[in-house]
């Protein structure tokens, strides 16, 4: 197995697990590539073309200076950059280092993946005419901030190292969100409180909780009545427009379950009276990396966890 094998294993759990379904991600990746078909070859220039075969361009391979090499051994871990990639280096037989948080050009790509939040609160019932035009506006301020970020840092030093490198970013986020999606319609939690009791059967968060680090209520009580419970924070390259909110409580959100936030966004929750769990980003992210990590251990690839991953195997 190869890096190229293992990006491949990524993308497809992860069309798997896509809360909008497999048919809707399709649908979708079949129309970018009529639309690339159509376009001047000028236009073709400036054309991501990972975007044609990947639909989580935010995961991708970022440094492969030998295809056909076999992975026997890789490094794992939320966040990668020039310290973990010299402690793989240190390490010696490290194959192939995966960073959860994307680089490069899966970072500058970021925007290209948030149109998922639009159709995952669709799917949740929010008006999809309502949930694009808020999320647009939001890809358009999150491709402003990326633009002066030293993109291309970590992958140099790969370079330098000889480092096969990649990253899984939303394709991790989606196995932890249809983790989660599950989970909740399964355990189908009354009270708020219900809810932090399932986070405690779940390794990572328990991990997290001995941690100080564990769940956390941003916005409503515990006491209070969940109504419509979503997953709509756990994927789709990062926070949302916090003018969701408004919306989402005219059309029945009664509790967000996410995996971070900012204190503007949890104002406009607040405001609105709706219930906000953040599981906590770290043990989230875990969640997602595990789920994959598992598929490539099942090909009989050791991992070592680094830089904040909480290793948890299920099988």
């Amino acid at each position: 197995m190869n890096t190229k094998d293992i990006l491949k294993i990524a993308i497809d759990k992860a069309i798997e697990a896509d809360l909008r379904g497999k048919a809707e991600v399709e649908k979708k990746m079949a129309r970018l590539e009529a639309k690339y078909n159509e376009m001047p070859e000028k236009k073709k220039l400036g054309f991501d073309k990972e975007r044609l075969s990947n639909p989580y361009v935010d995961s991708r391979i970022l440094h492969n200076p030998n295809e056909t090499k076999e992975i026997k051994k890789v490094m794992a871990g939320i966040d990668i950059d020039s310290a973990e990639l010299l402690l793989a280096d240190r390490i010696g037989d490290i194959d192939l280092v995966i960073a959860h948080h994307p680089e490069g050009a899966a970072l500058a790509e970021l925007g290209a993946v948030m149109d998922l939040q639009a159709e995952v609160l669709a799917k949740y019932g929010l008006p999809i005419n309502i949930a694009e035009a808020i999320t647009k506006l939001r890809i358009s301020e999150v491709n402003r901030g990326l633009a002066p970020i030293n993109h291309y840092r970590s992958i140099d030093t790969a370079k330098m190292l000889g480092l096969d490198f990649m990253c899984t970013h939303t394709t991790a986020d989606n196995l932890a969100a249809k983790f989660m999606h599950d989970l909740i319609e399964e355990k189908k939690p009354e009270y708020v409180e219900d809810i932090f009791a399932i986070f405690k059967e779940i390794p990572e968060y328990k991990e997290s909780i001995a941690r100080q680090v564990g769940p956390k209520l941003f916005a409503g009580s515990k006491e209070n009545r969940v109504g419509k419970v979503v997953v709509t924070e756990f994927t789709g390259g990062t926070s949302g427009s916090k003018d969701a909110y408004e919306k989402m409580a005219q059309y029945g959100f009664g509790t967000i379950i996410g995996m971070h936030m900012s204190e503007e966004h949890r104002k406009e929750a607040e405001k609105h009276h709706i219930n906000v769990i953040i599981a906590g980003h770290m043990s989230s992210d875990s969640l997602g990396m595990n789920l994959f990590l598992d598929e490539i251990e099942k090909q009989g690839i050791e991992v070592v966890p680094v830089s904040g991953l909480i290793r948890v195997k299920r099988f």
